[in-house]
């Protein structure tokens, strides 16, 4: 009976997986990281003080916004990601600034590493979306060795990203059990619980990166409709319901032009959240 179990959750696991890398895969998140994002990456590369020789891993790295400028800074860095057809840009943007570094398809619940492998572990806006928080947090745990550092950048709940998900959920699909909400990898208190006593000199601040290119919420809305997973995945769920497809619509529109009427731009908060291991 148990083996039984253990092979239901292990399917239902690696058909999740599956599901999640090809939404990461739709669009171009490539293109949206380097016009939205892209700054985040140095920002967490300088948080944890990534230094010549240490050995890093950028988790979930998508198109290497954070691996890049870790190796440029004379790291041995490794990228990793579930989605590898993200890789691609990844490595023409690396060649074009003359960085090295190596890209490995990788789980971020069950990385291919052995314990205590890396001196730093990062990831910009790319781990909270593995399902099962704490998986996660233990990998990252185990392949970082005693006294490494851990730097992670997440989108908050209350942030744009994190109303942006609000706004999905209505029509989305339920989270499978055990899964949990990615934004809450931007709440404080949830993240210190998830690594607990483990580790050590945790720093949690909140800090905002602005959206520049959109003037509308419509100029939003079809932006992230032609480039963003996640949002992609909800408009091909709902593609035979034309008044939901519509409702949708008017809610990422709505979204943009609150935020645009409130500050002139798109501003989105993250949690930069970095810890050591004890």
């Amino acid at each position: 009976m148990t083996d039984l179990q253990t092979t239901t959750i292990d399917e239902a696991d690696k058909a999740l997986k599956a599901k999640h890398r090809a939404m990461w895969a739709s669009g171009d998140y490539p293109t949206l990281a380097h016009d939205l994002i892209w700054s985040l990456g140095p920002r967490v590369v300088e948080a944890v003080d990534v230094r010549p020789g240490d050995r890093v891993i950028d988790i979930a790295a998508g198109s290497g916004n954070a691996a890049i400028p870790a190796a440029l800074r004379g790291a041995d860095v490794v990228a990793t990601d579930l989605t590898p057809e993200l890789f691609g840009e990844g490595h023409r943007r690396a060649e074009e600034a003359g960085a090295e570094l190596e890209w490995r398809p990788a789980d971020a619940e069950a990385l291919p590493f052995d314990a205590d492998e890396f001196d730093v572990a990062i990831s910009t806006v790319g781990v909270m979306f593995a399902p099962h928080h704490e998986r996660s947090a233990d990998e990252i745990v185990r392949v970082v060795r005693p006294g490494g550092r851990i730097g992670l950048i997440s989108w908050t709940p209350r942030g744009f990203i994190g109303q942006l998900f609000a706004a999905l959920k209505p029509f989305n699909a339920p989270l499978p059990a055990g899964a949990q909400p990615a934004p809450l990898w931007g709440d404080e208190d949830h993240v210190r619980a998830l690594f607990g006593d483990r580790v050590t000199d945790v720093k949690a601040v909140r800090e905002t990166v602005r959206f520049a290119p959109f003037s509308s919420g419509e100029e939003f809305r079809a932006y992230f409709a032609s480039h963003y997973g996640p949002t992609i995945a909800v408009y091909n769920r709902n593609a035979d319901d034309p008044a939901a497809v519509a409702a949708i619509d008017e809610a990422l529109r709505g979204l943009g032009d609150r935020a645009i009427a409130e500050t002139g731009a798109i501003d989105s908060e993250f949690l930069l959240f970095t810890a050591t291991v004890r």
